[in-house]
């Protein structure tokens, strides 16, 4: 560590008039300054190790030559000659560089880098051995007339980047077994992701492999500060995109010391359910399609959107009116699935969402853009069990961190722009063994029931906000209210066209919003579907009211 000295430069008073002409014709933008007392900053050890340096670096950077004379006369007792010896680089007032760079030069960091006036010398990135700063070095005969200093001025932010770049693609296989485990958990919002790193001895494949690890639930919403100590249960292993590799992503669900989980551990218990007989037994699948939106990072407003204002209109409205019964007509926008730059804005964050999940060992299955111009969307499945809730929960850790990389905010708000524009959702899929069967279409409707009759414990548990989002328009069914129909994307349950038919494959549940807890809701859904059985007549009034026939 290099230790800065101080020396003092006296420079004898010239007349003002004598400055000024002594100047005006080399140097005239140094006319303006009187002399004074300049107190410059040494670092006493640095060009000791520079040596090397000292002949080829000044002329590989295009230095001028380096020293220019100024002769002027002094008048009054102690003022003789006055002979300067001036670095030529100084064609700028030097003690503007020195206040700009004092600073660094005491405390030095790997990201410097001068920003020098047109009129000053060019310069051109260094080697990783030299420093971006200003180095300084005294005459060793100690004489302060003719004293030189060398200048060594880069450009080195491209530098570091690249270097920094360098470092992050680095494969350390070769080099070690130990490979890096990123830990994932859920924060105390229940929505937010957290994650801390730690070397493991050797490259594993079941979780198992991995010890427990802690982290402090204080700071994350989780625990009081006098018993702030949470554990790490490694759960699911995926491959680490960002680091590659052998090392990995793993996924984690939280408990207390004494082995209970805490209340935002929602995997513990949607572990429970799938781990029930009658629901192995039915093998539930899940494709989940996770809406979200891309917003600007300084003003929280949707990418591409002009900041404060509005993009063309989603949707476009036409009536066709006749005497006996008007027609509306909606025709979706240009947004939905749409390309172009006045259209798609993100998809570069979408496509390396996809490429990454992939890589990671994600069963992501295919992405699009939205209805909502900035607003994207992602399918994962199917996925069978406990799964599916690994696997969205890896996959939204992914997006936070390109996302983060892309200076974008993600933004998982069920309802993130007020007004007639859609809101984000988390769509399920969901099927079982029966429903996937000849005559699994009498199982859907039986699973329709059931989920009519626990209508409200669902809504509970299907994200915050969302009565903003279910509000009966942008294709959505009212919260208060349950429906289902066949193909029809304003109800609370949809089926397809093939599935009816068939006379078999899944439903589709659309009432989930984009901030929900995947373990929560696949958990549910199998609950509701599975394992509850509701009275015969509680089944036969809700067969009346929504018009089904089981």
């Amino acid at each position: 560590m290099f230790s800065p000295g101080l020396f003092v430069l006296k420079m004898h008073s010239l007349q003002s008039s004598d400055w000024k002409e002594a100047t005006r014709h080399s140097y005239p933008s140094l006319s303006h300054f009187p002399p004074v007392w300049m107190v410059m900053v040494l670092l006493n050890h640095v060009w000791e190790h520079f040596k090397e340096y000292e002949s080829t670096a000044l002329s590989k950077n295009n230095c001028p030559p380096p020293i220019a004379k100024v002769k002027g006369k002094g008048k009054g007792k102690g003022k003789g000659k006055f002979v300067a010896t001036v670095p030529a680089f100084l064609k700028q007032p030097f003690c503007t560089i020195l206040q700009a760079k004092m600073a660094q030069i005491l405390a030095p960091t790997s990201q410097w880098q001068m920003r020098i006036t047109k009129s000053s010398i060019p310069s051109s990135p260094m080697t990783g051995k030299m420093w971006s700063s200003l180095v300084l070095k005294q005459n060793k005969k100690g004489a302060i007339k003719g004293s030189k200093f060398r200048v060594f001025a880069s450009k080195y932010e491209d530098y570091t980047i690249n270097r920094v770049e360098d470092l992050l693609n680095l494969d350390i296989t070769p080099y070690t077994d130990k490979i890096i485990a990123e830990y994932i958990w859920i924060g105390g919002s229940g929505i937010d992701v957290r994650s801390k790193s730690r070397t493991i001895s050797k490259p594993v494949e079941h979780p198992s492999e991995l010890p427990k690890w802690n982290y402090d639930g204080s700071s994350t919403g989780q625990a009081p500060g006098d018993d702030s100590e949470v554990i790490l249960y490694p759960q699911a292993i995926f491959k680490d995109p960002f680091r590659g590799g052998n090392n990995i992503l793993v996924i984690c669900d939280s408990y207390t010391p004494q082995g209970e989980p805490i209340p935002t551990n929602k995997r513990h218990k949607a572990a429970q359910v799938f781990s029930n007989q009658k629901v192995i037994d039915e093998v539930p699948w899940y494709g989940i399609e996770q809406e979200y939106t891309l917003l600007q990072s300084s003003v929280k407003w949707p990418l591409g959107w002009p900041v404060g204002g509005y993009p063309g209109p989603q949707v476009v409205f036409l009536f066709n009116v006749v005497p006996v019964q008007p027609t509306m007509f909606v025709f979706i926008g240009p947004y939905y699935c749409g390309a172009g730059a006045d259209k798609s804005f993100g998809r570069d964050i979408s496509d390396a969402h996809y490429k990454a999940c992939l890589y990671a060992g994600i069963n992501i299955s295919g992405t699009n853009g939205e209805v909502m111009p900035g607003q994207w969307e992602y399918q994962v499945g199917p996925s069978v069990g406990i799964e599916a809730g690994d696997h969205i929960w890896a996959s939204r850790y992914i997006l936070e961190r390109i996302t983060e990389q892309a200076g974008v905010v993600l933004s998982l708000d069920p309802k993130p722009i007020e007004g007639d524009w859609n809101g984000a959702g988390c769509h399920t899929n969901y099927s079982t063994k029966s429903m996937r069967e000849e005559g699994g279409f009498e199982v859907i409707k039986k699973a329709i029931l059931n989920l009519s009759l626990r209508h409200k414990e669902h809504i509970s548990a299907y994200g915050e906000g969302n009565e903003r989002r279910l509000t009966g328009l942008h294709e959505t069914q009212n919260i208060n209210k349950f429906s289902w129909g066949v193909a029809n994307r304003g109800a609370s349950i949809r089926v397809g066209r093939d599935t009816e038919k068939e006379g078999k494959g899944y439903l589709e549940d659309r009432r989930p919003a984009s901030n929900m807890d995947p373990y929560t809701v696949t958990a549910l859904l199998a609950e509701t579907t599975i394992l509850w059985e509701p009275t015969l007549e509680a089944e036969a009034l809700a067969a009346q009211k929504i018009a089904m026939n089981v």
